[in-house]
């Protein structure tokens, strides 16, 4: 019986909420479907609105590119609801890095511009597409993927998650700014390539 009803269970990233709603205490520490409620009496409207997403982001940084999470840290009445979304504002040539979301399934839609999206299935196939204004794409749980802006303007595209926070595994970044650093004989060993050229990266990243 148990073995039935394990694979009914995994079709949600999140549990299933057991009340109306949850408004997150972001001062307590989370559980295992989120963090505490805050007491009814002190829930007001402005708990499930947010207008975080409405403002471009600063795309001046290394990779030309900035996500604006609306999850359940930014925007707490998404407590145990099991959904998340974010604005990612792009300058012209900027790209997403290879990310993945170890928690959830990822959907999207482009808004303004032109970006090649793309993604790395497990035997190492890749999938990509350009896509333009009003274009969907899906990016399957777990995977690694990307976003470039390939037009001549700014971009923008909003992303939507199956969690409240699906975390997101940001490959250069994990890889060559990890605290306390990866020792730099796995990764000269694993690119093949010299201590210096890690030392650059390192540096580069880090700036």
């Amino acid at each position: 019986m148990v073995l039935f009803l394990l694979p009914l269970l995994s079709h949600s990233a999140d549990s299933d909420p057991l009340q109306d709603f949850c408004v997150g205490n972001l001062a307590a520490s989370p559980s295992l479907n989120g963090f505490p409620c805050k007491s009814a009496s002190s829930v007001t409207s402005d708990d499930f609105f947010f207008d975080g997403l409405s403002k471009e982001g600063n795309t001046n940084n290394t990779f030309g590119a900035v996500v604006t999470p609306a999850n359940v840290l930014t925007f707490p009445g998404l407590n145990t609801q099991g959904i998340s979304m974010n604005r990612v504002d792009f300058a012209p040539g900027g790209v997403n890095p290879p990310h993945s979301h170890p928690r959830s399934t990822e959907s999207g839609i482009v808004i303004k511009g032109k970006l090649l999206v793309g993604f790395v299935a497990t035997d190492d196939k890749f999938y990509s597409k350009v896509l333009t204004r009003g274009q969907m794409f899906v990016i399957p749980r777990g995977l690694v993927h990307f976003q470039q802006n390939v037009g001549k303007g700014k971009a923008i595209a909003f992303t939507a998650f199956n969690s409240q926070l699906p975390g997101a595994v940001v490959l250069p970044k994990t890889i060559f700014t990890a605290n306390p650093s990866i020792p730099e004989d796995v990764l000269t060993k694993t690119f093949k390539v010299e201590a210096d050229v890690i030392k650059s990266i390192r540096t580069k990243l880090s700036s």
